[in-house]
């Protein structure tokens, strides 16, 4: 019926007007979202006491899977900053070149995307865009470059905060899904690359440096795609983007008729900036592919078993386990002990200034605090809706309406979900049941309906709102937001059109 259809996407609808309309936060919009799902699954949806109780202790395991993560995340990327280690690498990259085109693939794609691999949380526009006002970009240009530069870096992002939700909530394996996601994200990163060396020297700049674009988003795509492949879904983007850097540094040194000069302060403090990256990357290595090392880490492991639930309206939902916690082995565990160990090696160093830790610690529990309760929120919300009907009903509908042609709407739904929640970690929460109950219900191949949706989400996570404020006020673009949202608009509408056609041809 169209009035449970639209009583079934009532919460969705709820968060896009408050979010848009009155521009409230994730944090804000999460519960409110949440108590409007409760009261359509009470009233309409025949949900049950037990059905509530079955989805909220779901929604509490899967938060605990993404949140971990984040936080784990978000700690190291405050004790890099704090230790100079990402303004040091700026001051280099800033020098290794005096072709504006090549400064912007340079700053506003590649390390823009090394930043999203390792921080995220609007991080890679804050930190680049004064570098390229710096440079001598225009604000305008120097918020819009980064904006998409870093785009494609998203879902394996943040150290894969965004693939672990995506994993959580459709319940697909993470091994399944990761290719898929590395193929797509690897092509739209191509067009990111394109695109900044568009925006930074035009249609001439473009095809001056269409080479050196090729051989960079190469790199980064199947450096990315390889990582992935390989289940080290956390440093994938990280490990992409470092691919790219390399490569325009050396392309960088090997043009130049005089090498750039890396023996100032900045270069003797390139190496002590990137030991903190080379120990998450053996960290992860050294836990995810040693047999012994993972055997000890699992000794503890946790497993939820959640009971069969039944509507009064006879919508039935199997019990069954849910995933596997391994809390000493958990991507967020990992993270810390080379969050530990990277904390050590710069205060030894002499990195740090007195009161370091404390700094470390407040700031990241402020930088933290409003996204967390928005993805607590967010996933409550969407495990109501799926233990209820109310996801099944609106997957039923959207595969009806869009039929043969759905793989060209699973981007923009991705898309639509970031945009409104703010992240692309949320949409995959909020919309990957749907995307999958779709795809099962047209026989669409379920594995590239949901990377079609994480790699929408990445592109359309650029224009939320949150981050366009976080990288206008950075930028010199303060109060501007729209002009840089219109500015975006034909940029990200191009790359959610691509990423259409090419679900539809994989699919």
């Amino acid at each position: 019926m169209p009035l449970d259809w639209l009583l079934a996407a009532s919460p969705l609808l709820l968060i896009l007007a408050i979010m848009v309309r009155f521009r409230w936060g994730a944090a804000r919009a999460g519960p409110a979202g949440w108590l409007i799902a409760v009261a359509v699954a009470l009233l309409r949806f025949g949900a049950t006491g037990e059905v509530l109780s079955v989805a909220q202790a779901k929604a509490f395991f899967l938060s605990l899977d993404v949140l971990l993560i984040v936080w784990a995340a978000y700690l190291f990327y405050r004790v890099t900053d704090e230790a100079g280690a990402i303004r040091a690498l700026s001051r280099v990259l800033s020098r290794l070149t005096p072709d504006r085109v090549f400064q912007a693939l340079l700053v506003g794609w590649a390390f823009a995307s090394f930043l999203q691999g390792v921080g995220g949380f609007g991080v890679p526009v804050a930190v680049t865009a004064p570098m390229l006002v710096g440079l001598g970009f225009p604000p305008l240009t120097a918020v819009v470059m980064p904006s998409i530069g870093h785009a494609w870096a998203v879902t394996f992002g943040s150290l894969a905060t965004s693939f672990t939700a995506l994993i959580a909530a459709s319940g697909i394996p993470g091994e399944a899904l990761a290719l898929p996601a590395a193929v797509l994200l690897g092509s739209a990163s191509l067009a990111c690359g394109a695109m900044v060396a568009h925006a930074a020297g035009g249609w001439q700049g473009l095809r001056r440096r269409a080479a050196l674009t090729a051989a960079m988003a190469l790199a980064m795509g199947t450096a990315q795609a390889l990582i992935a492949w390989r289940g080290l879904w956390p440093i994938a983007s990280f490990g992409g983007a470092l691919a790219g850097l390399a490569l325009g540094a050396l392309w960088a040194r090997t043009r130049s008729r005089t090498h750039p000069n890396l023996n100032g302060p900045s270069g003797r403090d390139l190496p002590l900036a990137l030991a903190g990256y080379a120990m998450l990357i053996a960290v992860t290595l050294i836990i995810q592919l040693s047999g012994p090392v993972r055997d000890a880490l699992d000794v503890i492991l946790i497993q939820p078993y959640f009971a069969t639930t039944r509507t009064s309206l006879g919508y039935e939902v199997l019990a069954g386990p849910g995933k596997i916690l391994a809390p000493l082995r958990h991507t967020g565990a990992i993270l810390f002990y080379a969050t530990l160990a990277t904390f050590a090696l710069y205060h030894f160093a002499g990195r740090y200034t007195p009161g370091a830790a404390t700094r470390i610690l407040s700031q990241t529990m402020r930088g933290v605090l409003s996204s967390s309760l928005g993805i607590v929120a967010m996933v409550s919300m969407a495990m109501v809706m799926a233990q209820s009907g109310m996801t099944e009903t609106m997957a039923q509908r959207l595969a009806q309406a869009a039929g043969a042609l759905f793989p060209l709407a699973s981007p923009w739904i991705g898309a639509l979900g970031a945009f409104i929640t703010g992240s692309n970690t949320n949409s995959n929460v909020v919309f990957a049941m749907l995307q999958r109950r779709a795809a099962e219900l047209l026989g669409d191949p379920i594995v590239w309906i949901l990377a079609a949706q994480t790699a929408g989400g990445a592109i359309g996570s650029v224009i939320a709102p949150t981050k366009l404020v976080v990288g206008a006020s950075t930028g010199g673009m303060a109060g501007e937001e729209g002009t840089v949202l219109r500015a975006l608009g034909g940029y990200i509408g191009l790359l959610l059109l691509g990423l259409s056609l090419l679900t539809l041809a994989l699919t």
